[in-house]
């Protein structure tokens, strides 16, 4: 599921950028890794745990954005018959980390990497995260192969998993694969990635889940002042996020076979919070008839549109309820099912940026080997919940915060200018501070300091009384 992504350049002296080495200080983020971590790190990767089972004749390929190095996943695509044969790579951490050592308690204190418009602080050491343990074009590296058989449809009619040594060909960006499919330049397994995708989101569609096509934004500086730009995902993010969404419900359905598991869980969204978007998009002039559902609204918006991007973006906000609930014994979580997806779900794609991962895959090698789990894997299923909610929590207020400081930023040389903005929240307690979403710029930002009480849902004139980078704050008055 997609999060508010915000991107900067610059200099380092440069203020935005200044501002977000003090978020990161007063944070207290990491710096680095403790010496044992690293030096832990670095025997890993000369001597990893090595599969048996050698997969490096599959021509693998990876679709990232052009600057990532940390590659989870890699895949090949093939038509077998009517339908389809997907084999899908999963960086095999576990390879690299021992349970209980230096590295994998950092990872434990870590549980995400934290994404900085200007930087990222890592889960682990480069030296696997970019190097060892990333599928990396041209380099061997232990993965966990997932292999599926779809039918003409697009339904899944078979599943395999196990360990394998695996090789990636080639190292692809979201931008080149979309030229070259709709250029009809692209080899079959790279083709093969329209097709699929689009059996998938039907199947989607079908089942009631939804994907949100969010937008990244991103920070300019343009003649000594700020702006603020879209970056809109392609068709093709689209398509890739399908298979992984397929590898998450094939896990989610492995472990819950086998009655041991974790589950990424969403409950249905509040009435409430559907209330706010319909005034939300009500203020960005976005027709969203009543006859028309959530799900059928999202599907027909243009994230290359700013202000169909702009509600793209708060559309997040219905995602806050999701966690992880784990289970043995085979008594499943209520609820179990995500909402957005639809059905049963679990992270396992992302193990070198997120902790749970990384046992969610060990869970489903075992039970598909008919195997007993890892003790080590069973004995973290106890606390995992609570770490990567507390995980989470860190990295809502990350992103909050920079987003906080990039609007700021953007903003900074407007103080006392007038802008027109909708009212969409206003505190139950203090009918006279509540939150306005500006038409333009695409600014959430929260308003106080007058005397009359806020018309929710209504549009307003605003005045800006506050936007300071170092504090992070923008204010707004009514005008």
């Amino acid at each position: 599921m997609p999060r508010r992504h915000v991107h900067t350049t610059g200099a380092a002296e440069d203020p935005l950028r200044v501002a977000l080495r003090e978020l990161r200080t007063t944070l207290g983020m990491p710096e680095g890794f403790p010496p044992e971590v690293l030096g832990e790190a670095e025997s890993a990767a000369r001597a990893p745990r090595l599969p048996d089972h050698d997969a490096t004749d599959i021509p693998f390929f990876t679709v990232d954005p052009p600057a990532s190095v940390d590659l989870d996943q890699a895949m090949h695509l093939a038509r077998r018959g009517n339908g389809f044969r997907i084999h899908y790579a999963i960086a095999d951490v576990a390879a690299f980390v021992a349970p209980g050592g230096a590295l994998d308690a950092e990872a434990h204190r870590r549980v995400q990497t934290l994404y900085f418009p200007d930087e990222k602080i890592p889960l682990h050491p480069a030296v696997l995260s970019e190097g060892a343990a990333s599928l990396l074009p041209g380099h061997n590296a232990p993965a966990l192969l997932w292999q599926f058989d779809l039918d003409a449809e697009g339904r899944g009619i078979a599943t395999e998993l196990r360990r394998a040594l695996v090789r990636s060909r080639a190292k692809l960006d979201y931008a080149t694969v979309q030229r070259q499919i709709d250029a009809g330049t692209a080899e079959e397994p790279v083709a093969l990635l329209k097709d699929i995708g689009l059996l998938r989101e039907r199947l989607e569609i079908e089942r009631g889940g939804i994907s949100l096509k969010v937008p990244e934004q991103e920070i300019v500086k343009r003649d000594g002042t700020y702006a603020l730009t879209y970056r809109a995902p392609l068709p093709a993010d689209g398509w890739n996020a399908q298979i992984s969404l397929l590898t998450g419900m094939a896990a989610a359905d492995i472990m819950i076979a086998a009655g041991t598991g974790i589950l990424r869980t969403l409950p249905t969204a509040p009435g409430g919070a559907v209330a706010r978007l319909r005034r939300s998009a009500e203020a960005l002039r976005i027709d969203w008839p009543h006859h028309v559902s959530y799900a059928e609204l999202v599907r027909s918006l243009d994230p290359n549109n700013p202000r169909h991007a702009a509600f793209l973006q708060d559309c997040t906000t219905l995602l806050r309820g999701a966690g992880y609930s784990a289970f043995t014994g085979g008594e499943l979580p209520s609820p179990a099912v995500h909402a957005a997806v639809a059905d049963e779900y679990t992270h396992c794609t992302a193990p070198l940026r997120r902790l749970v991962d990384r046992y969610a895959g060990e869970l489903c090698v075992a039970a598909v080997a008919g195997q007993e789990p890892p003790d080590w894997a069973v004995a973290a299923l106890d606390v995992l919940p609570k770490e990567m909610a507390e995980g989470s929590k860190r990295a809502n207020t990350v992103e909050r915060e920079c987003v906080d400081i990039a609007e700021a930023a953007l903003l900074k040389e407007r103080i006392g200018d007038v802008f027109d903005a909708f009212v969409v929240d206003v505190k139950e307690h203090e009918p006279a501070v509540g939150t306005v979403h500006l038409e333009d710029p695409a600014v959430v930002a929260r308003i106080e300091g007058g005397e009359a009480k806020l018309p929710l849902g209504e549009r307003l004139r605003v005045r800006l009384t506050q936007a300071d980078p170092g504090s992070a704050k923008v204010l707004f008055a009514p005008a």
